[in-house]
C-alpha cells in the first residue's frame, strides 16, 4: 500500500521520533510495564505504522465488504442495512417456564430465540433416567419429547422467529422435534429458520458431553447437514464452535485454527458423502467466543473470513460466493465473568460486545451479569439485552464498515493471526496425510488438542497468580462483600412437574408405533442410511430423546466406557 520511497522515509522518521520524543519520555517516566501482550499472551508492539502492513495488498487482502476474501465483512453494507441478530441463551426448568422467558425476551426486542437444554436432555438422557437425578432443569430446559416442544414454543410462529439450539450429542433429536413441530404448524420445511450446534468435533476437542464415538459421531452430523440440505435449506444444520474451545483456556488463535478446522473437516466428510460443496456450504455457520482483548478478538474474526475463504476455494473448489462467506455468532466469554463485584461484568461484557459488533459478527449473544453465580435472572438479561441495543442505536459502531479496518494495529494482528492459525491447521492437515478431517480424528485420539489447550489456559493462570494478568475485582482492587447475593433459582417442584409429564406421555402414546418406528431407525443404521427421516418418524410417534439415542448406542457403544471414563 505504501511504495518503497515512502517506507523509507516513514522508517527515517521514526527513528528520529525514537531518539528525540521516545527516548526521553522512556527515561523520565519509564511504561506502566516491561511487557504488553493480550490476554493469548500474543505480544503487542508500542506503535504500529506503514512499515508493519508494508506486504499488504489491499484488493488481495482487504478487498470490500461483500467481496473476497471478505476480510472487511461478508455483505456489503453490514449493519446500515440491517443490525446484527440479538439473541440471549434462555432455558431453565420446564417447557412452560422457559415459553414464558421467550415471550418476555421477544417484548423486549429481542430478535431470535436461542435455547439451552438441562444437563440430561444435553447427554441425550430422559428425564426418568437414574442418573439425570438432580439434573432435571437445572442449567437450560428439559425436553424429553415433542410434547415438551410443543410447550416450548407455543405462541411462537416458527415461520417468523429464528432459533439457535445449543445442544450436540443429541442434536439431531432436537432437530428432529422442530421439524415435527413446522410439520404440525403447518409450516413449511424450506422456511424455517434457526441453527442447530451439532459440532461433535468440538465436544471431542473440549467440552466433553457425547454418546456414541468419534466416527459415527461424525457419520450423524454428516447425516443433519444432508437432511438439511434437502428438506430445511434456511436452517444451519451445524454451528462449528470455538466458544466452548476459548472457553476450556485456548489462545485465541488455538480457537480461531481448531474451528476453523473442525469446519473443514465436516466439509471433507460431506463432500466424501457424495454431497457437493456448493449445495451444503452456504449453511455452515460458525460461532467465536469474545474475550477481553479488544483487538485481538477484531483481529481474530477478520483473519477467520479471510482464511476460510481462501481455504474454501483453493481446498474445496468451492465456487459460489455463499460457499466461501463465513458467516459467524459470537457470544462474551463466560470465562471472563467473575462472581466478585459481578456488575464489574456489565462492563466487559459492553467491550466484548463492541469488539463483535467491530469485528462483524451476524448475531450476538451478550452474557448476563449475573452469570458466574447462577441462572442469570431477568433483569441481568434485560441489561444484557439492553447493552447490545445501546451499542447497535445509540454508538454509531453500527454505522460505519468494517470502521478499523486500515488501522496499523488491527491489519498487523489480523495478518499475524492469519499465519499463527494457518500453521495449526497445516500442522492438523499433516496428521491426517492431507485430510483436515483425519488429523482431527487422529488428534482426538492422540489427544493433542487437549494438550494444546491445557498448555495454554495453564500458562494463562500462571500469569494470573503472578498478577502479570490483572482481574478486576479478582486479583487487584478487591473489596469485602457478599458474593451470595438474591438469584434465579430452580422451582425445586420443576423435576415433578417434568416427570409427570413425561409419564403421563408414555401413557398416552402407541407404544406399537414407538417400537415400530425405533426399529425402521435400527434397520436404517444397518443399511448405512440418513438417519434422520427416521428420527423425525419417532419422534412424531413421541419416541423419548433417551430411547432414540439408545438404539445409536446399542449400534456403535458408549464412547466414555471405550475410553474407560464410564
Amino acid at each position: 500500500m505504501y511504495d518503497d520511497e515512502d517506507l523509507e522515509s516513514i522508517r527515517q522518521a521514526g527513528e528520529e521520533w525514537e531518539a528525540e520524543t521516545l527516548e526521553p519520555t522512556l527515561e523520565a517516566h519509564g511504561e506502566r510495564q516491561d511487557r504488553f501482550a493480550t490476554v493469548s499472551n500474543l505480544e503487542v508492539d508500542r506503535l504500529y505504522t506503514p512499515e508493519d502492513v508494508s506486504d499488504l495488498d489491499y484488493l488481495e487482502d482487504l478487498g470490500f465488504p461483500g467481496e473476497e476474501p471478505y476480510t472487511r465483512g461478508p455483505y456489503p453494507t453490514m449493519y446500515r442495512g440491517r443490525t446484527w441478530t440479538m439473541r440471549q441463551f434462555a432455558g431453565f426448568g420446564t417447557a412452560e417456564e422457559t415459553n414464558e422467558r421467550f415471550h418476555y425476551l421477544i417484548d423486549e426486542g429481542q430478535t431470535g430465540l436461542s435455547v439451552a437444554f438441562d444437563m440430561p436432555t444435553l447427554m441425550g438422557l430422559d428425564s426418568d433416567d437414574p442418573m439425570s437425578e438432580g439434573e432435571i432443569g437445572k442449567e437450560g430446559v428439559a425436553v424429553d419429547t415433542l410434547r415438551d416442544m410443543e410447550i416450548l414454543f407455543d405462541g411462537i410462529d416458527l415461520e417468523e422467529i429464528s432459533t439457535s439450539f445449543t445442544i450436540n450429542p443429541s442434536a439431531p433429536v432436537i432437530y428432529a422435534m422442530y421439524v415435527a413441530l413446522a410439520d404440525d404448524q403447518g409450516v413449511p420445511r424450506e422456511e424455517i429458520r434457526g441453527t442447530l450446534q451439532n459440532d461433535m468435533f468440538k465436544e471431542f476437542i473440549a467440552q466433553k458431553e457425547w454418546v456414541i464415538p468419534p466416527e459415527p459421531s461424525l457419520d450423524l452430523v454428516t447425516d443433519t447437514i444432508e437432511f438439511s440440505t434437502e428438506q430445511t435449506p434456511k436452517f444451519h444444520p451445524v454451528s462449528i464452535s470455538g466458544y466452548h474451545i476459548r472457553e476450556a483456556g485456548s489462545t485465541a488463535v488455538q480457537e480461531l485454527a481448531f474451528t476453523l478446522a473442525d469446519g473443514f473437516g465436516y466439509v471433507e466428510d460431506a463432500i466424501d458423502r457424495g454431497l457437493d460443496v456448493d449445495d451444503f456450504a452456504p449453511r455452515l455457520s460458525f460461532f467465536f467466543n469474545c474475550h477481553n482483548s479488544f483487538f485481538e478478538e477484531i483481529a481474530k474474526y477478520r483473519a477467520a473470513r479471510r482464511i476460510y475463504a481462501r481455504v474454501m476455494d483453493e481446498w474445496y473448489d468451492a465456487e459460489r460466493a455463499e460457499s466461501k462467506r463465513l458467516k459467524f455468532h459470537t457470544q462474551t466469554a463466560g470465562q471472563s465473568l467473575t462472581a466478585q463485584q459481578p456488575l464489574n461484568n456489565v462492563a466487559r461484557v459492553t467491550i466484548q460486545a463492541l469488539a463483535g459488533v467491530l469485528g462483524g459478527t451476524q448475531s450476538l449473544h451478550t452474557n448476563s451479569f449475573d452469570e458466574a453465580l447462577a441462572l442469570p435472572g431477568e433483569k441481568a438479561v434485560r441489561v444484557a439485552l439492553r447493552t447490545q441495543q445501546i451499542i447497535a442505536e445509540e454508538s454509531g459502531a453500527a454505522d460505519i464498515v468494517d470502521p478499523l479496518g486500515g488501522s496499523f494495529a488491527v491489519e498487523a494482528l489480523t495478518d499475524e493471526t492469519e499465519r499463527r492459525a494457518m500453521e495449526y491447521i497445516e500442522e492438523i492437515r499433516e496428521m491426517g496425510d492431507g485430510s483436515v478431517r483425519d488429523g482431527i480424528l487422529e488428534g482426538i485420539d492422540g489427544g493433542y488438542f487437549l494438550r494444546e489447550i491445557q498448555e495454554a489456559s495453564y500458562e494463562y493462570q500462571e500469569r494470573v497468580e503472578r498478577g502479570e494478568e490483572v482481574v478486576v475485582g479478582v486479583n487487584q482492587y478487591t473489596i469485602e462483600e457478599d458474593t451470595s447475593p438474591d438469584i434465579l433459582q430452580v422451582d425445586e417442584g420443576t423435576a415433578d412437574r417434568q416427570l409427570g409429564r413425561l409419564e403421563d406421555v408414555k401413557a398416552e402414546r402407541d407404544d406399537g408405533e414407538v417400537e415400530a418406528t425405533l426399529e425402521e431407525l435400527q434397520d436404517a443404521i444397518d443399511r448405512g442410511e440418513n438417519a434422520m427421516p427416521y428420527i423425525v418418524d419417532a419422534v412424531k410417534a413421541y419416541a423419548t430423546m433417551g430411547e432414540i439415542m439408545d438404539v445409536f448406542e446399542a449400534e456403535h457403544g458408549a464412547y466414555s466406557e471405550q475410553i474407560g471414563l464410564a
